[in-house]
């Protein structure tokens, strides 16, 4: 779809610091910035960072900082107050979503985002997480943009359900925000049916695109198993991993476990490595963004993850030639295809260990025609192939607008 050049603004709370969620938005920017004029509005303060960190430092995407003035003491204290009477006390129904909307958001700092958002003059307005989002739905009748949007990383179940839901208790008020935008946009077709059944809301489905160029293709041969993500509370399943492993580690002595990445619950992780006897079978590296040798030196990627939006890992993982095991969340289940992926229930490091016990009794000519039937399953999410679909959404509004 052809457009003439317009003016997009993504609303974040960063770009510029290690997260899967802005080196996917630097690669959507990146893609937008080449027929269209693309700003990134942080809340952070971006500037002083490595513009290098996801390339934009080489392209045509403006980095803008926004700092607003957070309100008084007292004004916090007693907007607090009023939420707290919509979070335990009042009905949830579409006037006491207004109500909190306003009490959750001051009217001092409503003003200036509307006046930033204003001066931009933008065609469209792209909100970064489910936060800023809703943000957006709350001004959306001050702000002049043809397009405002929503853009979700987290899941449904990460954002309303689990231990520590983001957003625990505010569905009903997530609904009735959310109409008020223009379209908004979540990961996979398993989370649109979800918002539908559950909260009458039908988003677009945009899946992410890989975020790096693939390295060398795996040649199945170092009998290593690769995780990469950030170690948080209950996220990306590494405990689980670590159980699994050390259940299989005994029975196939040739085999190791490499994760890449960091995060609070690493101390645990190495503690579990060193109670279990492991030091010489598991290995940790930090993050870096020259990733994918690790990739390139492993024969099969696992995702234990208990949730989530889309993992780029999986899309990477498959572009580099590798077989998956994965936890059998909604969204692995679209992603990925059973002629090159095994699944194990979520949380359960037992069928885990059995998945790869598999893997590890494959043979090499197995491994390598379920490498190239993922390789071949990855160019789904070519960014060539998803642009398409993200111009369609910001910028429909806007022709609608000027054809008037």
């Amino acid at each position: 779809m052809n457009h003439e050049a317009k003016r997009v603004c993504f609303l974040c709370e960063s770009v510029l610091s290690i997260g899967g969620v802005q080196r996917v938005l630097a690669v959507i920017a990146t893609a937008l910035s080449r027929h269209h004029h693309v700003t990134i509005l942080t809340l952070h303060d971006d500037e002083g960072d490595d513009h290098s960190l996801y390339g934009l430092d080489a392209t045509e995407v403006e980095i803008k900082c926004f700092h607003p003035t957070p309100p008084s003491a007292f004004s916090s204290r007693w907007h607090r107050l009023l939420s707290g009477l919509y979070r335990k006390v009042l009905p949830h129904n579409a006037l006491t979503s207004r109500f909190y909307a306003r009490s959750s958001f001051p009217a001092s700092l409503r003003r200036q985002y509307v006046k930033v958002l204003n001066e931009g003059d933008y065609d469209a307005i792209v909100g970064v997480h489910a936060g800023l989002s809703v943000k957006l739905a709350t001004l959306r009748h001050r702000l002049h943009a043809p397009c405002v949007t929503g853009w979700m990383h987290n899941s449904y179940q990460a954002l309303f359900e689990g231990e520590r839901p983001y957003l625990g208790g505010l569905a009903s008020h997530f609904r009735f925000q959310m109409m008020r935008l223009d379209g908004w946009v979540v990961l996979c077709h398993a989370d649109a049916a979800t918002y539908k059944s559950r909260l009458g809301l039908t988003p677009t489905v945009i899946h992410n695109p890989p975020t790096l160029v693939p390295g060398t293709p795996s040649l199945h041969t170092s009998k290593t198993f690769l995780c990469i993500g950030r170690m948080t509370p209950l996220h990306k399943g590494f405990d689980i991993l670590l159980q699994a492993f050390a259940r299989f580690a005994p029975l196939h002595p040739e085999w190791n476990l490499l994760i890449v990445g960091e995060g609070p619950e690493k101390a645990d992780h190495l503690t579990f490595i060193k109670t279990k006897h492991l030091e010489g079978r598991v290995r940790m590296a930090p993050f870096t963004s020259h990733i994918q040798p690790y990739y390139s030196q492993a024969t099969c990627y696992v995702l234990a993850s208990r949730w989530e939006g889309m993992p780029l890992v999986l899309a990477e993982a498959m572009s580099h030639h590798l077989p998956i095991i994965s936890s059998d969340i909604p969204v692995a289940r679209e992603i990925l295809q059973s002629d090159f992926a095994l699944f194990f229930t979520s949380e359960n490091p037992e069928e885990l260990a059995q998945r790869m016990e598999e893997v590890a009794c494959m043979a090499l000519k197995t491994l390598d025609r379920m490498g190239d039937r993922s390789a071949e399953a990855a160019e789904r999410f070519s960014i060539q192939t998803l642009l398409g679909r993200w111009e369609e959404l910001l910028f429909r509004q806007s022709e609608l607008s000027d054809s008037k």
